[in-house]
Parts: structure tokens; sequence; C-alpha cells
């Protein structure tokens, strides 16, 4: 597939042109003469690694930034957002990966705030009309934190068509959602195109974005690559376009064979507590990679807390290489050989306003313990040997966390816990929201690590993921192991593990 920029055409039923959007940062020519393209009624996706300059488009969009050079049109009229307001005032309106709604207010308020001119009876009314025309028959009265994260979105998008909103945009919506609430937001993102609405969808998984887009364009380095039609190029190619180099082999990844003889790492035996974990049994050799599958809620993320200590087990025991271990907290853990990334990384695992090098310090730091703290020349040769290694972009180890991407982000916490030389590494969805040549460092990362004698748990909602590089697989649901399956894996394992979650099955 060629990758020149075709050209575009003015064509009517365009509802925004961005015609050569330029903007420089300190040092970095952030978009380079980009062209974009939204029709009124279409699903467009806006792809390209982290850094492509996705966000930064979008922020010149809705005001956050402003252009160095270029011209927005919005239906046919030149337009320069000053502010979110102002782009939602026009009709342009954002719902982000992290939800910026207020917990502590009632669905019916966050949908309805800053509109004073509705009095109570008539805000929940016309709440509960709007929300059940995205299927949803909830309380509308209830505080939003009383509901799950995917409600919350849709209650984000809700607000944005209360607005009458033309055009939405949808970033990294499918994160934290699972395989039915995936549906149910794309049910209502095909109500809202059928009424006229420009969606652009922002995502990292390949398989939404055939599923629910009519056009791709796909960003590089600041630059446009180009804009196509959804059935005009095949995965592989996509990839390929937006990292700029041949990945055919980038997937061509393998589990690291485990000799029948290996010592145990982990052998934790019916574990459980009330509620998210009922009973578990687990064993784990040196060096293998230990795959955790389900559906959000299935108890997977629990397993792995109660096993670092986050989580404390009501029952059962654990054994870390032959010896019986009490785990109450996560320094137990940690002085066990035991590391942990958490699910959310901005939450649980980076401290924002500290550099890089002080991020990749905790870990070794609280295990040294803080009464023998290391050296500003011992913390630069751990810092400097870990961004080598896992090729961590950044100028230094001095640069803010919080100013890297989402992939460099995940590998800081990554080079945390390597920095602690641990036997036990679990990892919980270390590739989401990461775009895919990131995703392949970090699998082939885990790899690495089994290489050395790291036993690895590897939790993700992307199943090809986990049937890619597990020596074996545990099949979570209803907080109980339902299955366990033993590599290699072929073509049928992704059906087997559904019908095991949809289903129900027997441990083997």
């Amino acid at each position: 597939m060629p990758e020149e920029v075709r050209k575009q055409t003015n064509e009517p039923q365009n509802i925004l042109e961005m015609r050569g959007i330029e903007m420089q940062f300190p040092g970095v020519k952030a978009l380079d003469g980009v062209d974009f393209f939204l029709r009124a009624g279409e699903i467009h996706a806006l792809l390209g690694e982290n850094g492509a300059g996705k966000s930064t488009l979008i922020k010149c969009l809705t005001g956050v930034n402003h252009k160095d050079a270029g011209t927005i049109l919005f239906d046919g009229k030149e337009i320069t957002p000053t502010s979110p307001q102002n782009a939602i005032q026009m009709g342009i309106a954002t719902v982000f990966q992290e939800i910026n709604l207020c917990p502590n207010l009632t669905v019916a308020e966050n949908i309805f705030v800053g509109r004073k001119e509705f009095k109570r009876k008539i805000i929940n009314a016309k709440a509960r009309e709007l929300m059940q025309r995205f299927h949803l028959d909830i309380d509308v009265t209830r505080p939003l934190s009383y509901y799950s994260t995917a409600v919350q979105q849709m209650v984000s998008i809700a607000r944005a068509v209360n607005i009458e909103s033309k055009i939405l945009i949808l970033d990294e919506p499918t994160s934290s959602l699972d395989e039915n609430e995936v549906q149910l937001l794309f049910a209502v993102m095909r109500e809202l195109k059928a009424a006229g609405m420009g969606i652009i969808f922002i995502t990292h998984f390949l398989d939404q974005i055939y599923a629910i887009s009519d056009r791709m364009t796909i960003l590089r380095n600041g630059r446009l690559v180009g804009t196509y039609d959804i059935g005009e190029i095949n995965k592989l190619q996509l990839v390929t376009l937006m990292v700029g180099k041949d990945m055919e082999n980038i997937f061509d990844l393998h589990p690291v064979q485990v000799a029948p003889d290996a010592p145990d790492t982990l052998k934790a035996e019916h574990l459980g507590a009330p509620g998210p974990v009922a009973d578990i049994s687990l064993e784990m050799k040196k060096g293998e990679l230990l795959g955790f599958a389900g559906l959000l809620g299935s108890g997977r993320t629990e397993t792995a807390e109660m096993i670092f200590g986050a989580n404390r087990p009501t029952s059962g025991k654990v054994e870390l290489k032959g010896k019986a271990v009490v785990v109450k907290k996560p320094f137990d853990a940690i002085m066990n050989g035991v590391a942990f990334c958490p699910e959310d990384r901005k939450r649980d695992g980076i401290v924002g306003d500290l550099s890089i090098r002080e991020n990749i310090m905790l870990a070794v730091q609280a295990k040294r313990g803080f009464l023998h703290p290391l050296s500003r020349a011992e913390q630069n040769e751990l810092a400097d040997k870990y961004i080598k290694a896992l090729s961590i972009a950044t100028p230094d180890a001095e640069k803010k966390i919080g100013e890297l991407s989402g992939g460099n982000q995940q590998k800081v916490i990554l080079a945390r816990w390597m920095a602690t030389q641990p036997d036990l590494l679990i990892l919980d969805e270390p590739t989401r929201g990461i775009d895919v040549g990131a995703k392949a460092e970090i699998q082939r990362l885990m790899l690495e690590m089994c290489k050395d004698g790291v036993s690895v748990i590897f939790i993700s909602s992307e199943m090809e993921e986990v049937i890619r590089c597990s020596n074996r697989i545990v099949v979570m649901r209803d907080g109980k192991k339902a299955a366990e399956l033993t590599g290699p894996f072929d073509s049928e394992t992704q059906s087997k593990i559904l019908q095991i979650i949809a289903e129900g099955g027997e441990a083997s």
C-alpha cells in the first residue's frame, strides 16, 4: 500500500475541514501541515502511535491548544475555538478516556450541569428519557459514582447529545469496558451516526476500528499519512502505515519453553476473600508466563492483588520459591520477590510530578529501606540502564513522567519493578491504552524476562495477546477459576475461551 497522502476534495457533506494545521512546541513540531476531514453521519477513526499528533490535533479543534497555522471550517464557516467550553457552545463535544464528570453529582445533574434554567423535576425527567434512548434504565437521581465506568461513559455521551453537538469526539472510550459494554456503546454510536452526527473515534483496538468505523485517518510523527475507506487496507497494512516500517513480524512472538523439572516460583492454594474471589489455586514454574483471561469483574485483578498483598485473602495459603509466606501488605510481597504493575497506571502506578528517575527508584528504595537511601550516582546509573534497556523515549531521566506518552509511562513502571530483580512479576493490563508498536515492545520485554527466569502473570482484556504469549491460561469467571488451558495454543483457543466465559466450566 503506497503511503503518500492522497488528495482530498472539498465535498459538500464535510461537516468539519481542518486544513494545513501546524502546532509547534519547544523543540518539537507536533503537527506539520495536517489535513483532516469529517463528514456528517460518519464514524471516522483517528489513528497513530502515541506521539503521532492525534491528541494535539483534537486539542486544536477543541480550543485547548491554539494552532500556529492552518484553518478550521465547521459547517462551512471558519472557526477558532478559544477554549473547550467555547467548542462545546459551537457544537463540538469530547468524551475522554478518563471520565471528567462530577462523581458526587447525580446522573441528571451531570447531564444538565451549567443549565440553570431547568428545575430538578424537569432535568430528572429529561435525563430519564435521554438514558432510555441509550438503552439504559437507571435511576438518574443517584450519584454518578454509584455506577460503573461503562454507565459513566454513556452519561458523558448523553451530555454531549443533550447540548445538541454536531461533532462528538470519543477518545479511547472502550479502554475500560467489557465486550458487552463495548457493543452497547457501538449501538449508541450507530444511532448517533444515523441521526447525522459526525463522530471522531480514537482507539488502539484494531478490531474495533474495523467493526465500527467508516473511514480512518492515520498520523505519524505529526504528519498526515493518509485517509482511507475502512475496507481499503487490512490490519497489517494499517499497522505498517502507523509505525512506518514493515511490521509483518511485529507479533511473531512465542512463549518461552519451560523445562518440566523447573522449580516452582508460586504455589497458591484455595485463596479467597468474601465477594471478589471465592476460591482459587495456582501453580507457576520458574520462567513461566501464566495468562489470565476473563471479563472485567471476573476476579482477575482481585486475584493478582491478593498475591501481592494489596487485598488480604481470608483463606488459603501461599508459597514462594518453595517457602510458605504470609503476605499481609505489598511490602511483604516486595521483600519476597514479587512485583506488581497495576491496572490503572495513572491512578496507582506513576507519580506524575516526579521525574522518570524518581519513579524508577521507588520500589528499589522501598526494598532497601528508607534509612539507607540510594545515592544520586546509584539512581542515575539505574535510571540510565533501564531507559536504555527499555528504549524509553526521553531526552533524559529528569523529565517528568507525566509528560511521557502512555506507552513510555508503562515502560517506566516496568523498569521500576525490573530494578527490584523480582522472581514473580504481575502485569495487570500493561498494554491498555498504548499504541500497537508499544504493545509489541511490552510483550517482547515480558518474554525476555521469562528467558531470564522471571515468572510472569499477564492479565489482559485483549485475548489475542494472552494466547500469543502464555504457556498456560487461567480462565476466570464470577470470581472462580473456570478452566485452565495448557499450550501450545491454536486458532480455536479463542473460541474455546469465549465459550468457557459464556457457559462456565470445570477447572482442568
